[in-house]
């Protein structure tokens, strides 16, 4: 079986040499690595050239486009059926390659999802202490991705891990790249659901992927994602169903909707029936109090029984609402821009 690796870059000289290095040291080594720059200004194109030099079968591209019009440039331009994909930013596991593709030999199987392992920010996978900071950073892909407890019969791929027949690849159209956006791979998964192409999952089919090393960042990325969730506008998913990312968003923005109606109507001098003002108010600031101490224990909860670790979920309440208002902040740009 021979297989073509196409990756997008842009800016990103500090993680292609880590990626292209664990690409060639895969046990099943690709046909060829078909790179599509999309006008880095820093040194991501010398170090391309530089191990193009040393090692064959590696394709550069150069085009000022989307990281969308990448991948299809890197598809078409690909010599071979079946397409393995991932992005600058993430290492794959030597043995990535192998698994990812091994569904191929059945005729089945259209698309191959494979996993990703979301790792600390400066922390390798195999350290075993962490500072306070990669402690944030390891708590953070509660909110950014699927941990490896919930990887199940219905997950779909992440851009960063998956493979395709490029005969597939022509049935979906492609990559949307009318809108220039971060989640094409949303995009090209919704449209394979719907024609019934036949996924395969595949979890020991690992790359290592980053999290953001501060705060900021998250909020950046949790805002990128939910915004281009909401430009799409798809509401009802043929595998997610009401879980859609768009219904999540809408019910985070009701939840905060109603906490702002109720927070006015607990310091306001309007009383219930039969009850006087001050009893109302009173009533409702202790209901409001709770509520939001039980959010802030749920906020905990969901990191520490992913990792028990107490310190990292400290962090979980300052994460949830962080998360909370990008996502909003984001889905209703969205909305806007659409």
């Amino acid at each position: 079986m021979n297989i073509s690796i196409c990756i997008t870059t842009f800016n990103e000289e500090g993680n292609i040499g880590a990626l292209l290095d664990s690409l060639l040291a895969q046990t099943k080594k690709p046909d060829e690595i078909v790179i599509v720059d999309g006008g880095s200004t820093d040194k991501t194109v010398e170090i391309i050239n530089h191990y193009q030099k040393r090692f064959g079968g590696i394709k550069l591209l150069r085009e000022k486009c989307s990281r969308a019009r990448g991948r299809n440039l890197g598809v078409e331009v690909a010599r071979n059926n079946i397409i393995a994909i991932t992005d600058a930013g993430c290492i794959a596991h030597k043995d990535w390659l192998e698994n990812i593709t091994d569904p191929f030999n059945q005729d089945r199987v259209d698309i191959s999802a494979g996993f990703y392992a979301m790792v600390a920010s400066g922390v390798p996978s195999s350290a075993g202490s962490m500072t306070r900071g990669a402690l944030v950073s390891k708590a953070m892909s509660v909110f950014l991705g699927v941990t490896p407890r919930h990887f199940d019969i219905n997950f779909l791929p992440s851009a960063r891990s998956m493979a395709f027949r490029k005969s597939a690849w022509e049935d979906v159209g492609g990559f949307p790249e009318g809108k220039g956006n971060s989640a094409e791979d949303t995009d090209f998964n919704y449209k394979a659901v719907k024609l019934g192409l036949k996924y395969a999952r595949v979890k020991s089919a690992v790359v290592e992927w980053g999290m953001p090393d501060t705060i900021h960042n998250f909020k950046l990325k949790i805002y990128d994602y939910a915004k281009w969730d909401a430009r799409y506008g798809i509401w009802w998913h043929p595998v997610q169903g009401l879980a859609s990312h768009n219904i999540k968003a809408l019910m985070v923005l009701l939840r905060y909707l109603i906490g702002m109606v109720w927070l006015v109507l607990a310091f306001s001098p309007i009383g219930l029936p039969y009850l006087p003002a001050d009893a109302t108010r009173q009533a409702l600031q202790a209901g409001l109090l709770i509520c939001i101490f039980a959010y802030l224990i749920f906020a905990f909860r969901k990191i520490f029984f992913e990792f028990r670790d107490y310190q990292m979920a400290l962090w979980g309440p300052v994460l949830q609402i962080t998360c909370d208002f990008a996502v909003m902040g984001g889905f209703l740009g969205g909305i806007l821009k659409r």
